[in-house]
């Protein structure tokens, strides 16, 4: 019979990669604490509706990248793609947003179908940052210099770029989407596919295209900051001099537009070229007519995503290297079968009594001298070994396993508990009858 294996683009992660990814997600969520930011789960199905609305039906994820299903009871769900319209719908169902701000991050998998490649996979894990509530510039910069303590956190500062850009004022959009359209029109069959597709329901996605030749084709299309309004530059310009007083590089790319409807006003990514075709590893924005979009009251609102499996590879490839993990402490083994439950309670007592001791008790039979074998193979500091004597003793053999000739002792538990209590120093030289 043929083995069943995993769904393509939904990869595995394995002890030591989960490690790394332990890690990193550690580190950014002590910069959140931080920060004072409040956390958030969201379920990992909702109804399709809500991604229709909130992201737009005319965005590739809707189009053609969404998980979407009937249940049982005729009900359309969709496995999340992406964490904002969640977020507010969770924010908005439990009344988080009336007269109120919220300062939210979550973490988790979403689901997008597209072609995997490093890095870039159908299920993949993003922690997300949503703040409600904020008018001014003064939150978008705030969240910008959250990232760069990221960065800066996971020793990979050096290899980002902060691209900003503004979108204005939904009245702004509007008409530079006006002048986009009227512009590109007449040069429609030079489009690629995709920017064909895109160009009655998404024009400014077209801005986002990676073909050379619709770039070529870009080059004297309208400029949007011509389009913005007053209110708009000026929070842009606020922006600008936030990031000029917390030392925050930028470089401003007018062609960021990002990939969902909602966004308004301040649109980045941090991007690198460290990883290939996959240079973004952090984007966000404003989406300040998102809440009322799904049918809450007028509500601004500012976020960001981060994958974390690019975000690892960054790490791995640029970031201060983690620490080795802490050798095991204490390998317990009985001799033989006959003992294994009090092996086990042994492992179980040192755990309760001594939590920061790393212990592992034998459980898969064997001889001795096997079962020898495997404490010496785990790494383990010491073995705690309970034959017949130990037992009808109510003690408990110490062999230290890195310490060349070291001496075989035996303790009471009690003993060695409060001798381990004062650090982890070699429990020998000393006879047991002193132990007890």
């Amino acid at each position: 019979m043929a083995k069943i294996q995993s769904i393509r683009g939904m990869p595995d992660v394995l002890p030591d990669a989960s490690a790394m990814r332990l890690w990193v997600e550690d580190r950014l969520k002590a910069v959140l604490a931080r920060y004072g930011y409040a956390h958030v789960r969201m379920p990992l199905v909702e109804a399709t509706a809500l991604f229709a609305r909130g992201v737009g039906d005319g965005t590739d994820i809707v189009e053609k990248e969404m998980y979407t299903f009937e249940d049982r009871s005729g009900e359309s769900l969709t496995l999340r793609p992406e964490g904002t319209a969640g977020c507010v719908r969770l924010c908005e169902e439990h009344g988080l947003l009336y007269n109120q701000t919220q300062r939210l991050w979550y973490q988790g998998p979403m689901f997008r179908y597209e072609r995997p490649q490093k890095g870039r996979y159908r299920q993949f894990e993003q922690l997300g940052v949503e703040c409600f509530g904020f008018p001014g510039p003064a939150i978008d910069a705030e969240l910008l210099g959250l990232c760069a303590d990221f960065w800066r956190e996971l020793g990979v500062q050096e290899a980002l770029t902060l691209e900003l850009n503004t979108l204005g004022s939904p009245e702004s959009r509007a008409a530079y989407r006006d002048a986009l359209l009227a512009y590109l029109r007449p040069l429609a069959d030079q489009l690629d596919e995709d920017s064909q597709r895109r160009l009655e329901r998404n024009p400014l996605r077209i801005l986002d295209s990676k073909v050379p030749e619709t770039q070529a084709l870009l080059a004297d299309a309208p400029d949007l900051a011509a389009c913005l309004d007053e209110a708009s530059r000026a929070h842009f310009d606020a922006l600008r001099r936030y990031l000029d007083a917390l030392a925050i590089p930028y470089v401003v790319n007018p062609r960021i537009v990002r990939g969902l409807d909602y966004y308004t006003h301040t649109v980045f990514e941090w991007t690198t070229t460290a990883l290939g075709a996959q240079g973004t590893v952090c984007g966000g924005g404003r989406y300040d007519g998102l809440v009322e979009r799904l049918g809450g009251r007028p509500t601004p609102g500012i976020g960001f995503a981060m994958g974390l499996e690019r975000l690892t590879l960054l790490v791995e490839a640029h970031g201060a290297a983690p620490a080795e993990a802490a050798p095991l402490d204490v390998y317990v083994l009985a001799l033989d079968e006959t003992h294994s439950a009090e092996a086990l309670a042994l492992g179980q007592r040192l755990r309760q009594a001594l939590p920061a001791l790393t212990v592992q008790v034998h459980c898969s039979g064997g001889k001795a001298k096997a079962r020898f074998k495997k404490a010496d193979a785990s790494g383990a500091r010491y073995a705690l070994i309970l034959g017949e004597t130990e037992v009808a003793e109510g003690t408990v053999a110490v062999k230290p396993l890195r310490e060349g000739d070291a001496a075989q002792t035996t303790w009471t538990l009690p003993a060695l508990i409060d001798h381990w209590r004062e650090g982890l120093p070699s429990p020998s030289g000393t006879d047991v009858a002193t132990r007890r």
